[in-house]
């Protein structure tokens, strides 16, 4: 998710219909540049190497049951456009999806520049930027350990994870030192409280983890998304993976 800004003036993108390192290129609409969508920058075109990049949001990969269960009060985009029927926008799990055959083929439709064997192709990992520092964390392994305390370009931070679907969050958390017994607790899904390592609870929000003795005591969330494997390292070869704790 982006800002629509070019230089701080409003824009709107489409979607171009051409591959770029097999990652979809989106166009702006008053200049016509390409941007590459899991960059936010522009690769050909007249903004090409301008050094221009979008402002880059959190979003997350989850299910609908999930979201609602933290988010009673949300609201949805209908699915009757007019445009195309309601049975287009079959579920991702249906195989009638227009892109159930390619999430499905461990391959991709087309090369890619460079790629790595470290995980399947399309193995889902979350992928984190801080600075010139690159890490990829596996979707897999997020959802058996739930909370990962690491650090990526100098910078402490915290994933939080749901055992149910890819969703995961990131967090910066300075010197705490987050609590990972989640199993043994029983609970399910992205936690609503953490536990620090001086038994201080922190509520889980969108925006911020919050010190729930100190409310003006906040920790930021970081930008970050789940990609396939393939896209995020055509895009990082130089990224880092993580293992895992044991």
């Amino acid at each position: 998710m982006y800002s629509a800004k070019i230089n701080g003036k409003p824009t709107t993108f489409g979607t171009s219909g051409l591959l770029y390192r097999s990652n979809k290129l989106m166009y702006d609409r008053t200049t016509q540049s390409l941007w590459s969508s899991l960059l936010g920058e522009p690769v050909i075109g007249p903004l090409a190497d301008s050094g221009i990049k979008l402002s880059f949001f959190p979003v997350v990969l989850t299910t609908w049951e999930e979201w609602l269960l933290d988010h009673p009060d949300t609201t949805v985009v209908s699915n009757n456009t007019g445009v195309y029927p309601a049975s287009f926008y079959a579920p991702e799990s249906n195989p009638n999806s227009i892109y159930y055959g390619y999430r499905t083929d461990p391959n991709t439709m087309f090369g890619v520049w460079e790629r790595d064997t470290s995980l399947a192709t399309k193995a889902e990992v979350l992928g984190l930027t801080r600075g010139n520092s690159h890490k990829a964390y596996p979707i897999a392994l997020l959802k058996g350990e739930r909370i990962v305390n690491d650090s990526l370009g100098g910078v402490p931070i915290v994933i939080i994870a749901s055992d149910q679907s890819s969703e995961a969050r990131a967090y910066a958390r300075e010197s705490n030192v987050f609590d990972s017994d989640l199993k043994a607790k029983g609970a399910s899904g992205v936690p609503d409280l953490l536990s620090d390592s001086n038994g201080v609870a922190w509520v889980v929000t969108e925006d911020h983890l919050v010190n729930t003795n100190n409310e003006n005591e906040t920790l930021a969330r970081l930008p970050a998304f789940v990609s396939f494997w393939f896209g995020w390292f055509a895009f990082h070869p130089d990224t880092g993976l993580y293992e895992g704790t044991e």
